[in-house]
């Protein structure tokens, strides 16, 4: 005997998800940066140095002067010699007034007259030391400097920034399904 059965096969219903994932994009560009230095500001004034040389008095000492020089030094040993002759007169002459207290002056004076006297006799140097004068002035330097500062721009550059979205994508992969079968509902006759 064969009894009646109900057969069921169930199918379950399933999902399906499909998923994306976001993207994102950072990108940190260099800033831009401009640099300078600018030379520094140098002034440099010199004055020029300064010799003077004197040689008057090396060239007065070998002879050679000027003219209105040498009639000078002419008048002054012409004005000296002048008076040593009054002196020697004058002292001559008080000699022999008061003859009667010395002696015989006048073949002493007579001997004194007629020569000269004695030269000397000495190393004389022409010129003479340190007859050539100088002078020297140094020369200055000044020196200015002005230091420049350097010059910096900076720009910052700000960071670029893409994002793509991600996404879920849900469907059915399959749907739910129940099928119901009855087997051996009718029973035959023997």
């Amino acid at each position: 005997m064969q009894l009646p059965q109900i057969r069921m096969n169930s199918q379950m219903a399933q999902i399906q998800i499909q998923q994306t994932n976001g993207k994102q994009y950072i990108k940190q560009p260099k800033a831009d940066l401009f640099i300078q230095q600018p030379q520094a500001d140098i002034s440099i004034n010199t004055t020029p140095s300064r010799l003077t040389i004197d040689q008057t008095q090396a060239w007065e000492d070998m002879g050679l002067m000027h003219i209105s020089k040498r009639i000078k030094q002419f008048a002054n040993e012409g004005k000296q010699g002048l008076f040593e002759g009054i002196a020697r007169k004058a002292q001559q002459g008080n000699e022999l007034m008061e003859i009667e207290n010395q002696g015989s002056p006048i073949p002493r004076q007579a001997a004194q007259n007629s020569f000269e006297g004695m030269k000397s006799l000495a190393i004389e140097f022409i010129p003479s030391h340190f007859a050539v004068k100088t002078s020297f002035q140094p020369s200055e330097v000044d020196i200015n400097v002005k230091v420049n500062k350097p010059i910096i721009e900076a720009r910052v550059n700000k960071p670029t920034h893409q994002y793509e979205k991600g996404a879920v994508d849900t469907s059915m992969k399959q749907y739910q399904s129940l099928e119901i079968d009855v087997v051996n509902l009718f029973t035959e006759s023997v």
